[in-house]
C-alpha cells in the first residue's frame, strides 16, 4: 500500500512537472525501479528491473501528457505548420528508440541507466545556456532550408532518445522550436507537449504489445498523472519555471549519483 501511495504521489508530481518543463521520468523511473526491485516478479526477472520500470513509467505518464497537450490547445493552434514538419521524425525516431530498448539485452539498458539520468539532468541544467547559444533572430522568422534540415535531423535524434528513455526531451524540443523562429514560450510549450505525447504514444504502444508494463503499478499511476497534467498545465503560466527546473535538476543529479554508486558497488 505504501509503495502505491508513493508511486501515485510521484506520478502526480511528474504529471505537473511534465506540463511545465518536462522531466517527469526523472521522478517516476527511479520510484518504479525501487518498487519493482523490492518485490521482484517473474516479469522483472524476465525483462529486467530497468526495462520494466521504463515501460511502466512511459505508459503511466502518457495520459498526463495528453491532458497537458489538450490544456495547451489554444496556444498550440498558433504554431501553424511547425507541428506537421516535426511529427514524422518524432514518430520514426521514437519507434526506433523503443525497439532498441526492447530488443537489446536487459543488462545493456540497466548499465546505461545512471548515464541516461545524468544526461537528462545536464540537459535541464544547460537549458538557459542552450537558449542563449542558439541566438534566435527575428521571432517567427522562417528558417533557411539548411537550418530546417538540421532541425528535422535533430528532432529525429530527440525522438530516438525519447523512445529509448525520454527524460529531458522537452528541453531539447524547446531548443529546436526556438531555432525554427518560435519565440512565445507558451506556444512553444503547446507544440512541445503535443510532440512529446506523440513520441510517448509510439513508445507506449510498443511497450504494451511487448508486455513490458507492470499494470498493477501502472494503472493507479496513470490516474495520478492525469490529475497532475491538468493541475500543472493550469498553473504553468503563473509558475516560476526557473524554480521548477532547479528542483528537477537537483533530483536528477542526486539520482544519477545514487545509481552510479549502486553500479560501482555491484
Amino acid at each position: 500500500m505504501w509503495n502505491e501511495i508513493l508511486l501515485c504521489t510521484t506520478a502526480l508530481l511528474a504529471g505537473m512537472v511534465n506540463s511545465v518543463a518536462g522531466g517527469g521520468t526523472l521522478l517516476t523511473f527511479p520510484a518504479l525501479m525501487a518498487a519493482l526491485a523490492a518485490s521482484p516478479s517473474s516479469a522483472v526477472l524476465a525483462k529486467g528491473v530497468g526495462v520494466l520500470a521504463n515501460g511502466t513509467s512511459t505508459v503511466a505518464l502518457l495520459p498526463g501528457s495528453a491532458v497537458a497537450a489538450w490544456e495547451y490547445r489554444g496556444e498550440f493552434r498558433k504554431a501553424g505548420r511547425w507541428f506537421l514538419l516535426l511529427l514524422a521524425p518524432s514518430v520514426v525516431g521514437s519507434l526506433t528508440g523503443v525497439l532498441l530498448v526492447t530488443r537489446l539485452p536487459k543488462e545493456t539498458f540497466e548499465a546505461l541507466v545512471p548515464w541516461l539520468i545524468l544526461f537528462a539532468a545536464i540537459l535541464f541544467a544547460l537549458q538557459p545556456r542552450i537558449t542563449r547559444w542558439i541566438k534566435v533572430g527575428v521571432p517567427h522568422e522562417r528558417p533557411t532550408w539548411p537550418r530546417l534540415a538540421g532541425i528535422l535531423a535533430f528532432q529525429l535524434l530527440v525522438a530516438l532518445y525519447g523512445g529509448y528513455f525520454g527524460a529531458g526531451i522537452g528541453i531539447l524540443m524547446l531548443s529546436a522550436l526556438a531555432l525554427m523562429g518560435l519565440a512565445d514560450i507558451h506556444v512553444m510549450n503547446g507544440v512541445k507537449n503535443v510532440l512529446a505525447t506523440s513520441i510517448n504514444a509510439v513508445a507506449a504502444a510498443v511497450f504494451v504489445i511487448g508486455n513490458v508494463v507492470d499494470w498493477r503499478l501502472c494503472l493507479p499511476m496513470m490516474a495520478a498523472t492525469i490529475v497532475g497534467g491538468f493541475l500543472g498545465s493550469r498553473i504553468a503560466q503563473r509558475s516560476n519555471r526557473a524554480i521548477v527546473r532547479r528542483v528537477v535538476v537537483a533530483i536528477g543529479f542526486s539520482l544519477a549519483a545514487y545509481y552510479f554508486y549502486r553500479q560501482f558497488r555491484g
